[in-house]
């Protein structure tokens, strides 16, 4: 009982504050309902990313595929902190220097109208059928294995899922779509510090179950039994080769960190560029300590269950529910809830602000005023987040392996969508009509080759994550050619990616840049010599 009590307690305390700091805000306004008004300082622009990204898929995912790959897959977190420095150096002032709201936007003032809008169309379409569901899917089973709702409510699992469906969709519109941007930043941060509190304790208290009541022996038994699983670089049997973090890992964490519409939000809302930066190296520090509670206590699950469970996603539910203390229980279900939530109202505000002002204002009604767009993209939102509550629970009767075919297809448009932007950077004369072809060309050689054909290429296989260089590679190749063939006039349509020169900046980027770049090759040399 005391579990469910503090659990309500600390989740109505988050959303009393969000309340408080954004109850006077004029939600008429699209400047403050889409950007919070731009006036988020740096900590909460990092508390923000960091929550929109974090959710139980990661929780559970990442140390699921530590249990069963060990510290290799800390990859898709530590490779993410070298992508943040592009966004901070490379991309973050190109977006505010053309004082942007959206990603397709920026695409608009490069190319033309039209791209913006069919990117935006891919974003909504992307997000809505590959994401919203799923996050609440994923999360109503996180609190089930937690809270062991079903019991408590005398249900059956399937109404069960169908009632935490329903409670974390309508807690996650209710802050995306009522409070806005802000609202969503101001709950993701608070909700951060206690996903870092908690996603710390269960590592501890972890070792120090290893150990019989003692950390350091707890350490000693992992390092003595389980060290090749400490190694980051497998070099048989890699699920994650090497050599594919200079390829389809960087080139996926830099779409997601610098491109992808709920992400970048976040830096749009800052109150300057230097607090934006700030807030996106912010999130690359704590990005290096992932690790540490996104992957190791998969390992630590191993030592303690052994190699025999069913499903290596059960890992991390099984040890929270082995060391947690049960005073704890609430409060961590509090943390994880406020996980699930910021990845949902964040894919869910984003898609408001896609739609009222790419769609809605763009192509339906040019003309429309402030108060107007913002109803719109509420009533759109609103929408989406009913439907993703009735398609949610129908995700259980799918076959097991349709999640992981989800999370490739939203990959469809990923690395397109980055050679587009990259390629409208680095080649001034590259047409719209290069890239009209460009993105589904792109969209096409993927499904073929990496979906159907399962990474065979001309009859030589290849990890996915290469083929995503390849990919890559092919749609930026094409944009070149064509830019070579068919050049835009740069005369006439002038370049809207150039940075204008400012002193906004923050004055110690590149000093803090290099920092996180060292301490990412660090990271994977210590771990390297302790597996080794």
């Amino acid at each position: 009982m005391f579990g469910i009590t503090s659990f309500f307690v600390f989740t109505l305390l988050v959303a009393g504050i969000s309340y408080w700091k954004t109850k006077n805000d004029d939600q008429k306004d699209a400047h403050v309902f889409f950007l919070a008004g731009r006036q988020l300082p740096w900590f909460v622009v990092t508390g923000s990313l960091m929550l929109t990204n974090l959710s139980t898929e990661q929780l559970v995912g990442l140390n699921g595929g530590a249990y069963r790959h060990g510290f290799e897959v800390m990859a898709w977190e530590v490779v993410a902190a070298v992508s943040l420095v592009v966004m901070a150096i490379v991309f973050l002032p190109r977006y505010w220097s053309g004082k942007i709201t959206t990603v397709p936007q920026f695409l608009e003032n490069r190319f033309d109208s039209q791209t913006r809008q069919i990117v935006s169309c891919v974003f909504l379409i992307t997000i809505c059928i590959g994401f919203l569901p799923f996050v609440l899917y994923s999360g109503a089973i996180g609190l089930e294995g937690l809270f062991n709702v079903s019991n408590i409510l005398g249900l059956n699992l399937q109404t069960s899922i169908i009632i935490m469906v329903w409670a974390i969709g309508l807690a996650g519109a209710a802050y995306a779509i009522l409070g806005g941007l802000e609202a969503v930043a101001i709950s993701d941060t608070i909700n951060g510090i206690g996903l870092l509190i908690g996603g710390f304790l269960i590592p501890i208290l972890g070792l120090v179950a290893l150990g019989d009541g003692n950390f350091g022996s707890g350490i000693g038994r992992l390092l003595d039994n389980q060290s090749s699983m400490i190694n980051p670089i497998q070099e048989t049997d890699a699920t994650i080769p090497l050599g594919t973090l200079f390829t389809g890992m960087l080139l996926i964490n830099v779409y997601y960190w610098c491109t992808h519409q709920a992400i970048v939000q976040r830096t749009f809302g800052a109150k300057s560029l230097e607090d934006g930066q700030k807030g996106v190296l912010g999130a690359a520090v704590l990005k290096l300590l992932g690790p540490i509670y996104l992957v190791l206590p998969g390992v630590i699950a191993l030592e303690m269950f052994g190699p025999e469970l069913s499903d290596g996603d059960l890992a991390y539910p099984m040890l929270v529910d082995a060391v947690l203390p049960k005073a704890l229980v609430g409060f961590f279900g509090a943390v994880m809830f406020g996980a699930i939530l910021s990845s949902f109202n964040s894919a869910l505000h984003s898609c408001s602000t896609l739609f009222g002002l790419d769609v809605y204002k763009g192509m339906i009604r040019r003309e429309a005023s402030d108060r107007q767009t913002v109803i719109a993209g509420k009533v759109f939102g609103i929408v989406l987040a009913v439907l993703a509550m009735v398609v949610a629970p129908f995700i259980a009767q799918a076959e097991g392996g349709l999640f992981i075919l989800m999370k490739k297809l939203g990959a469809i448009f990923s690395i397109p969508l980055l050679a587009i932007i990259i390629a409208g950077i680095a080649l001034p004369k590259v047409p719209a009509l290069a890239v009209k072809i460009g993105l589904p060309l792109g969209a096409i050689s993927y499904i073929h080759f990496s979906l159907i054909k399962e990474n065979h290429i001309f009859g030589y296989e290849i990890n996915w994550l290469h083929f995503a260089g390849v990919n890559f590679a092919f749609v930026f190749g094409f944009l070149w050619v064509f830019s070579l063939i068919a050049p835009r006039d740069t005369a006439a349509s002038g370049t809207a990616f150039e940075v204008k020169k400012s002193n906004e900046s923050w004055a110690h980027l590149k000093t803090a840049s290099a920092t996180i770049v060292i301490l990412t090759v660090l990271v994977y040399f210590s771990l390297y010599k302790i597996g080794s």
